[in-house]
């Protein structure tokens, strides 16, 4: 049987080519004892189910040491908390996020010797492990809403020598400490906490995601006060900060009322039907224009594509592919609105977002289109 390590070395071999310095850190994190149990989505299950997943006897590192994204709590349930017929179908509200992400981040927050390091979303433990391994434990603060998982990351990291300082801490709130020099965050935020601009020291560096779009930012704190980067290139995607055990319920009822019945105003669709699957940068842009738009799609049996936009104040769209009509009920007209984002940017030529700078200050946070034209609150 394969040992953990030589397993592990593959990976580090497959995620740290652009990030060599993080090579020696995921070779020497076991990621299976951060991990011993998590969730994986029940296939053709009606509701989405999600079943208990251990490793496989025969291959026990295969699924571990892959660059997979490990679901280890669904709703209130945590994976290590369940009984092997559980079969949740709630959201995700805890992973362990793909070891490639992490390392991409963690190149891109470039900690230096000395520098205290703030991670946001403790999860599994994994991040604060390998920034533990590369920076010494002494210089890692890990936080996490959840005292379970907090309690399980720190018993697991101490079974192989790590001890970084792991406390329970509403990431959105007060901090452990008051200075820091890097922060960094597995979960998505909006707006970025006051705390952590006032924690930041200058030269000192942000990467965190943004609430409900696939945005990753950095941004380099300024002797002002105000913290200047950009949008990275490629998309990433984490769940957004929580206060309580589970998100809020799904739009279900928005939904049911949204799924085939004529909206109180009917029109023909203004163009092709927008993708807004595969089309992450106007999601994110949508998403930054009109925050917090629940959007689900369906292919039918013909090929044809239907989205809805659903909205917590009853407001819905649907949008058909094969009869190229929108129907909109509610007080918001939410295909309008998607419309309004879609021309602004096609006329403004599509920039990919990672033209876009971020200004990240006490009074504001903002993105900055390339031409100065958008500037969207963060």
């Amino acid at each position: 049987m394969t040992d953990w390590t030589d397993a592990a070395r593959k990976l580090a071999a497959e995620i740290t080519a652009a990030a060599p310095e993080w090579h020696d850190s995921v070779c020497a994190t076991p990621r299976h004892q951060l991990v011993p149990r998590w969730w994986e989505p029940i296939p053709d299950s009606y509701p989405f189910a999600w079943g208990l997943h251990a490793p496989n006897p025969e291959q026990p590192w295969m699924k571990l040491y892959s660059d997979e994204t490990l679901v280890t709590r669904v709703g209130p349930l945590h994976a290590d908390q369940a009984k092997p017929e559980d079969q949740p179908t709630g959201l995700p509200t805890s992973s362990s996020t793909l070891p490639g992400l992490i390392v991409r981040m963690l190149h891109l927050l470039d900690p230096q010797p000395a520098d205290r390091v703030l991670d946001a979303g403790t999860g599994s433990g994994y991040s604060a492990a390998l920034l533990a391994h590369q920076l010494g434990d002494d210089l890692v603060t890990s936080i996490d809403i959840d005292a379970y998982l907090v309690q399980a990351a720190r018993e697991r990291l101490a079974d192989f020598g790590r001890a970084p300082r792991l406390e329970v801490a509403d990431a959105t709130s007060s901090l452990p400490d008051e200075e820091y020099d890097r922060i960094i965050a597995t979960v998505s935020v909006r707006p970025i906490p006051r705390s952590w601009l006032d924690a930041l020291q200058p030269g000192g560096r942000i990467v965190t995601t943004i609430v409900g779009t696939s945005m990753l930012i950095s941004a380099d704190m300024g002797k002002d006060g105000i913290a200047r980067g950009r949008v990275q290139q490629d998309p990433a995607n984490f769940m957004r900060t929580r206060q309580n055990l589970d998100y809020p319920a799904r739009l279900d009822q928005v939904y049911t009322a949204a799924r085939d019945q004529a909206g109180d105003h009917i029109r023909d669709l203004s163009g092709p039907m927008p993708d807004l699957w595969s089309d992450w940068e106007l999601r994110c842009l949508y998403e930054l224009d009109s925050p917090d738009i629940e959007n689900r799609s369906a292919t039918c049996a013909d090929g044809t594509e239907l989205l809805w936009l659903l909205a917590a104040d009853g407001s819905w769209a649907r949008g058909e592919g094969a009869s190229s009509t929108v129907h909109q009920s509610g007080p918001r007209r939410l295909w309008d609105e998607l419309e309004l984002v879609q021309s602004r940017w096609e006329a403004a030529g599509r920039f990919p977002l990672s033209r876009m700078t971020v200004e990240l200050g006490p009074d504001r946070s903002i993105l900055v289109s390339p031409d100065e034209q958008w500037l969207l609150g963060i």
